[in-house]
């Protein structure tokens, strides 16, 4: 018998052996398996070998699939998601405590921090003991959803090192969920990590119905939140750019590489220099008619709107 083949070795019904074999084996070539099985008389006839490689498959899959869940960037997808959860059921039943406790005191408030006053409170009645007892159940999200966020700074790091420090450690750990995992993430261009958790808007535009977006969720980033409109674009493709090379550092190295966030730095500051000596630009052009206005009223104006574009210009050469 062939010492390559699936069921060398394993005893007829040992699923979990055969699973093994199925996962970690390979055969040089193809071959007649069914044929060699019956001849090594590990199944009866063809039929019982089907029947056999099923249950196997089955069970390299099912053990397969528990392992990838068991992994530190899926813990990290399903802490964010939870994190996510507890928010949005948070402020969602804080809306409807702010509703029912008005009718109960005059100066309800609204929100998580009024549920938090609330719940510090001792109810009178068993009306308001129900709603003294969802304001702590609003509390105990909240509280929730500051420990989850807490685990994700804490755990983000140490799955994916580079990525966690050019995003954040929480906007890392939502490209991993938005893109179903670290090694899905690293396999994306950077053209779809620009847009990920822009899928509407980008079906609205493939659509026909809106323009292109610019960017996804990576605009909670201050690359691209604290840089000029007119810049935008810019500023997401370059940081796009720069996290899928940390992503890929990070499933297929691992190894911390600083190199690769200063160059971001640097491109980010040409960028916004763009805004700089757009704004430099502007002032030697006010600058100019002030001084034209200051010839027409004598000596002292045209000297004074001289120094002002002198001072323009030397402001837009550092800047530049």
């Amino acid at each position: 018998m062939t010492t390559d083949a699936w069921f060398a070795g394993v005893a007829p019904g040992d699923v979990d052996a055969a699973a093994e074999r199925i996962r970690e084996g390979a055969a040089d070539a193809p071959d007649d398996w069914p044929a060699r099985a019956v001849e090594a008389g590990f199944a009866a006839d063809e039929e019982e070998y089907y029947a056999a490689l099923r249950e196997a498959t089955v069970e390299a899959a099912r053990t397969a699939a528990a392992e990838r869940e068991r992994a530190d960037d899926r813990q990290l997808v399903h802490a964010v998601r939870a994190m996510d959860d507890a928010e949005r059921t948070a402020n969602e039943l804080a809306e409807r405590l702010s509703e029912w406790a008005g009718t109960l005191y005059p100066d309800a408030g609204a929100g998580v921090p009024y549920a938090r006053d609330l719940a510090e409170g001792e109810p009178d009645g068993p009306v308001e003991e129900r709603v003294v007892s969802l304001a702590r159940r609003v509390a105990d999200l909240a509280d929730e959803r500051d420990d989850l966020r807490a685990f994700i700074e804490r755990r983000a790091p140490e799955v994916a090192p580079n990525l966690s420090e050019m995003a954040g450690p929480v906007l890392a750990a939502r490209l991993i969920s938005l893109a179903g995992g670290l090694d899905a993430l690293a396999k994306k261009p950077s053209g779809t990590v620009q847009v990920l958790g822009a899928e509407d808007a980008l079906f609205a535009h493939l659509a026909g119905r809106a323009p292109s977006p610019k960017h996804g969720v990576i605009f909670t980033h201050e690359y691209v939140r604290g840089t000029r409109p007119e810049d935008r674009g810019s500023a997401a493709r370059a940081f796009a750019g720069k996290l899928t090379i940390a992503a890929r550092v990070d499933r297929y190295g691992g190894e911390f590489r600083p190199e690769i966030h200063e160059e971001l730095r640097e491109r980010m500051e040409a960028i916004r220099a763009r805004a700089d000596a757009a704004g430099s630009d502007r002032d030697v052009s006010r600058g100019d008619g002030e001084g034209d206005n200051g010839r027409g009223n004598g000596d002292t104006g045209r000297g004074d709107g001289d120094a002002d574009h002198g001072e323009c210009d030397a402001d837009a050469g550092e800047r530049r």
